[in-house]
């Protein structure tokens, strides 16, 4: 019983341009997927569409999260509220593990509401929407990505740069709402609630589960390489090949741009060429890194933690940029002198509004982009937390709920 709406939660199984224009222009993404040509096992079950009742009744599921920083994650029931007249409900059949989780679930990036059941990119199934959704039918396959609302009305939102929220933005998981309990529960779970603003319209065939990780990793690298430009020609090194920086590769290739990897994880230097990148450096190698001085318009560093940046600006050529896109804390080593050599710039971003998110989606439908996963079961998510750590992952977890 939820307290709140004083509703009988029903237990779900695991069978159970301007955004606006473009949003409603995302309609016919389906038959694009599908001449993309997705192929792959992980297939959606089912067809979208399908005539199954619209289930629009307060709920709860089966998540899987942590009920303290650094505990073994675990099974917790969690509310989901009922369908509002603008809200999806959606099973959830895929979700990405991204460091940030796991930076969440350790409480590295602060103190946490528990239990918190973090993940933030998600692929399901539609089985409920409320009488004023547009977009959305049940049966259709969708996404939720780093955002489930905003205010809507500030000068950022009706840019369409909803991350920037000036009221901000209530993430996915761990941010205050009016919801059940109290704050944002995430899709490491078997269902969700989210208004219709912020659900993606995706592929509707083919390997699904690898489209999960463009709803993060491939939207928080996308966004800065539109912003800045990044076109045919243009000198590219990517800093760090993870789950962002793999996506980071694959965007920037696609988009003709001559792409240099930059790893600490020798292992890794052979993936590059394969992942589109025409170069790839040991960043221990001090040869290596000083032939490469002076010689980048951009560079994105992916790197989940604190890091001296010196190393990388010496990279840059007269007006180059840095973006940093991996971490919150401190970008270590940088001096005014190091910037003014060669008119540098060093910046950041995060993520993407949902006209943008909704474009990456389209962007790699139509060029047959999607991650390099693994699927895991959500009883093998510690483990794929300590090989994500151990830079053992190639190159993105996703949690398959259809196998549990």
């Amino acid at each position: 019983m939820c307290k709140q709406c004083d509703t009988q939660f029903e237990h779900l199984t695991p069978t159970g341009e301007k955004r606006r224009g473009l949003i409603k222009g995302a309609a016919g993404l389906a038959a694009g997927a599908a001449a993309a040509g997705y192929g792959g096992a992980a297939l959606a079950r089912g067809e979208a569409g399908g005539g199954s009742a619209n289930r629009t009744g307060a709920r709860s599921v089966d998540g899987y999260g942590v009920r303290e920083p650094g505990g073994s994650v675990q099974r917790v029931e969690i509310a989901r509220r009922a369908v509002g007249p603008r809200d999806v409900a959606i099973e959830i059949l895929y979700c990405g593990l991204c460091h940030s989780d796991i930076h969440t679930v350790r409480g590295e990036w602060g103190p946490i509401r528990t239990p918190c059941v973090p993940g933030h990119e998600i692929i399901g199934r539609v089985i409920g929407v409320g009488s004023e959704v547009t977009r959305f039918r049940v049966g259709d396959i969708a996404g939720v990505g780093c955002m489930v609302d905003s205010c809507g009305t500030c000068r950022n939102c009706r840019d369409d740069l909803e991350q920037y929220c000036l009221n901000g933005a209530t993430l996915t998981y761990q941010s205050e709402a009016d919801v059940p309990g109290g704050f944002t529960q995430g899709g490491w779970s078997r269902g969700i609630v989210v208004t219709e603003h912020f659900v993606v319209r995706m592929p509707q065939t083919g390997n699904i589960a690898a489209l999960a990780p463009l709803l993060c990793a491939a939207i928080t690298t996308f966004s800065p390489l539109q912003h800045w430009r990044v076109g045919q020609g243009t000198r590219v090194g990517v800093i760090g090949l993870g789950g962002l920086g793999h996506m980071a590769v694959k965007l920037a290739a696609a988009e003709q741009a001559d792409v240099t990897v930059f790893t600490t994880t020798r292992d890794k230097l052979s993936d590059a060429e394969r992942l589109g990148a025409r170069n790839a450096v040991l960043t221990t190698d001090e040869d290596a890194m000083a032939a490469q001085s002076g010689a980048f318009d951009f560079l994105i560093s992916t790197v989940p933690v604190s890091h001296p940046v010196d190393i990388y600006l010496d990279l840059l050529r007269l007006d180059g940029t840095l973006v940093s896109v991996g971490t919150p804390f401190e970008l270590q080593k940088v001096t005014g002198g190091g910037l003014w050599r060669q008119r540098r710039s060093l910046a950041s971003s995060i993520i993407g509004g949902m006209a943008e998110t909704q474009r990456v989606v389209d962007y790699c439908a139509a060029r047959d982009i999607a991650a390099d996963i693994e699927l895991i079961r959500p009883d093998e998510i510690d483990g794929a937390i300590d090989r994500v750590v151990a830079k053992e992952a190639r190159y993105r977890y996703v949690i398959d709920f259809t196998a549990a």
